[in-house]
């Protein structure tokens, strides 16, 4: 299963897809996932999964999300940087 293989609206949102055993063991999520959204990824990786998790808890509608996601996304990645610049 690769993240390409989800609708792009929901690739969007996700950060990072865990695997074991080329299984999907996690997905973390910028914010929450809505529970439709859920239920679609469990119908494409047809798994018995739930280790969904997200970066931030606050929930946030999908025209917030698209109005914001590119600011949200460089300014995490620009802080996860300068985390590993400090080390």
């Amino acid at each position: 299963m690769s993240k390409s293989s989800f609708p792009a609206y929901i690739e969007d949102k996700i950060f990072e897809i865990n695997y074991s055993d080329e299984t999907v063991s996690k997905i973390t999520s910028y914010f929450p996932l809505t529970e439709f959204e859920k239920q679609e990824i469990l119908s494409i990786i047809d798994d018995d999964f739930s280790e969904f998790h997200s970066i931030f808890s606050d929930n946030i509608t999908d025209e917030e999300w698209n109005r914001s996601k590119e600011q949200i996304k460089k300014k995490f990645n620009d802080e996860l940087f300068k985390i590993d610049e400090n080390h």
